[in-house]
């Protein structure tokens, strides 16, 4: 036991205020000068982290007080990272559990905390956002006992000591109605309540690698919590790969400390600290880290299985390369083999097509903030529709069933119940709120995918949708999930006002004028449930009286911009978002439309 050290992760749904915590916690543990100007939400580094207001990978920080080393892990809240989560919760011995004192526990607190509890973890509830208004803080405690219950806490579990107050605003406390003062109350019940790291300093080095950095100084850095012993710079310690099990002799370069929002460099790291080391050419998540060489590996918790498969293609439309700059079939599957290295929850096979990669993964938003990434970093590639993955059990065909929880406004219920059942959804339960109706339901995976577009546009923005992966169920038949079919250009060139305002009586347009459309790609959606070919570039013909485009553009509607996350949920089996660095274009998969009918009779269009 090393009493100096307390190892907490913070766990939460998404936007319940746990980075915003994060922040409070470092200014009050001394991170940051009392002058410092520190932007919202400083441990979400990530660009699409801040854009998205999501948290998308675990990140390590530390903070002192009163003379103790408090380790924290702040982990991502949406289930489709549920990897990150169950990486961080190897290396920590608590966990606090934040709850919006408004929402109470929602579908990813759930997801989070069973984690917590079956890794045997203490708990510490903390009610935030007491501030908001309508906040029921003492009601939404009573809300997690509830659930500690529901998810077969241990009684000590069940026990945890609860604190409230605000992480925006700076302040916590034991009870209600007390002096809203600092982040003392929560400083001390970490200390009281999370016990010390369980480590044995006087045995030899021994560490699970639990998350994987990449310094381009020193290159793959191995994050885990020392277990037993001293990592000493120059020490010789043994690789235990978890995929093989061999042995690899390797020497330690450097040890990394987390402290603040940084690193930093020391000589030896004690038994029960989170720490960096690197020294390895090749080392990846579950590999143990050990200075005898007799030891043996630490057991690897496997991470829940993928439910949703996409191709990842090379982009072979008549734009290729005008965009981007990476667009080969090696350099997407390096890019791709790459992502192997430190996400543990997405698999990655070639297909038997060249130039075509298999993607599984835990959901759409994984895969979509993956392809976002890419685009970033200049890659022009195709993704089709996610696909569930199935499974033969006992010769009966099954398929992934999720909980969905949508809370709706009164007047839209009707509405999402018809959806619900278009999608072979079976509600479970029904809760009315002061403002809204909460619907609880199982749905098929399928069924699942593209429903949250359509709760937007029922309910005009102001549903909520969010979803857990609950088991492997018979298969349920055909879903029905897009209803509507596409307008598709016949046509290459750029669009034109006139041809649009014309285009646009036949349905809802993607495009605006002045933007490069080719044969095959898709301009606008059609209500009824076919495709029809639009020419979206023709010209108006120059006469006399009239110059072209004259009063054209005053009829326009605005074009529907698919964000990717929707676009990927949006496109049917027979269609490819393409995703380059400023592009995204919605494209049937089979461009020629002679071709296209050809493979659509014969049954082959896929």
């Amino acid at each position: 036991m090393n009493q100096s050290i307390r190892n907490i992760a913070i766990i939460a749904h998404v936007d319940h205020g746990k980075t915003t915590l994060v922040d409070k916690l470092l200014k009050e543990g001394g991170v940051f000068r009392a002058n410092q100007q520190v932007e919202e939400r400083a441990m979400d580094s990530m660009d699409l982290e801040k854009e998205k207001g999501i948290t998308i990978k675990a990140k390590n920080t530390s903070v002192h007080w009163k003379d103790k080393i408090i380790n924290i892990v702040d982990t991502p809240g949406h289930a489709d990272f549920g990897g990150e989560v169950e990486r961080a919760l190897r290396m920590v011995d608590g966990v606090l559990l934040v709850i919006d004192a408004y929402d109470g526990p929602q579908a990813q607190t759930r997801f989070v905390l069973r984690k917590a509890l079956q890794h045997g973890l203490k708990v510490v509830i903390v009610i935030n956002k007491i501030d908001r208004d309508n906040a029921e803080p003492a009601k939404m405690y009573d809300k997690v006992l509830e659930l500690l219950m529901e998810l077969n806490a241990t009684e000590e579990q069940f026990d945890a000591p609860v604190v409230y107050g605000s992480g925006r605003d700076g302040y916590m406390m034991y009870h209600l109605g007390e002096e809203r003062k600092d982040m003392s109350p929560l400083f001390q019940t970490i200390l009281d309540h999370i016990p010390p790291p369980f480590a044995k300093p006087e045995e030899p080095f021994h560490m699970l690698v639990s998350n994987i950095d990449w310094s381009d100084y020193v290159g793959r850095i191995a994050v885990g919590k020392i277990l037993g012993g001293l990592a000493k710079v120059g020490e010789t310690v043994f690789v235990i790969r978890n995929k093989d099990g061999k042995r690899v002799r390797a020497k330690i370069t450097k040890v990394f400390e987390f402290t603040g929002l940084g690193t930093r460099e020391t000589e030896s790291a004690v038994a029960g600290n989170i720490v960096g080391i690197s020294g390895f050419e090749d080392i990846d998540i579950g590999d143990t880290l050990t200075a005898d060489e007799a030891g043996h590996a630490l057991p690897f918790t496997q991470i829940d299985p993928p439910t949703l498969e996409m191709q990842f293609c090379v982009n072979d439309g008549p734009l290729v390369g005008l965009e981007g700059k990476l667009v080969t079939s090696r350099q997407l599957r390096e890019r791709l083999m790459r992502e192997l290295k430190t996400n543990v929850s997405i698999h990655i096979e070639d297909s038997e097509k060249a130039g075509v990669f298999n993607v599984k993964a835990r959901g759409a938003m994984q895969v979509a903030v993956l392809v976002e990434t890419m685009r970033r970093e200049g890659f022009e590639l195709l993704v089709s529709r996610p696909t569930v993955i199935e499974r033969v059990i006992e010769g009966v065909r099954m398929e992934p069933l999720e909980t969905v929880w949508i809370e709706v406004p009164d007047e839209c219920v009707g509405s999402i119940m018809q959806n619900l059942a278009n999608r072979k959804g079976l509600m479970t339960n029904m809760e009315k709120h002061p403002h809204s109706t909460m619907i609880e339901a199982t749905i098929t995976t399928r069924g699942l995918i593209g429903m949250e577009i359509d709760v937007v546009n029922a309910t005009s923005g102001r549903g909520v949708l969010s979803h857990l992966f609950k088991e492997y169920g018979p298969y349920a038949g055909e879903v029905l999930t897009r209803i509507t079919g596409t307008l598709i250009a016949t046509e290459a060139g750029e669009t034109t006002s006139y041809a649009l305002i014309m285009c646009q009586e036949r349905g809802r347009l993607f495009v605006s004028p002045g933007e490069q459309v080719y044969e095959g790609m898709i301009v606008g959606e059609n209500p009824r449930n076919e495709d029809i070919a639009i020419n979206a570039v023709r010209e108006k013909k120059l006469t006399n009286f009239r110059s072209q485009g004259d009063g054209v553009a005053t009829g326009l509607t605005p074009a529907t911009k698919l964000s990717l996350e929707r676009a990927i949920e949006y496109i049917a089996a027979d269609e490819f978002v393409e995703v380059t660095p400023k592009s995204l274009r919605i494209r049937k998969r089979i461009l020629d439309n002679g071709q296209r009918q050809k493979a659509a009779k014969s049954g082959k269009q896929q």
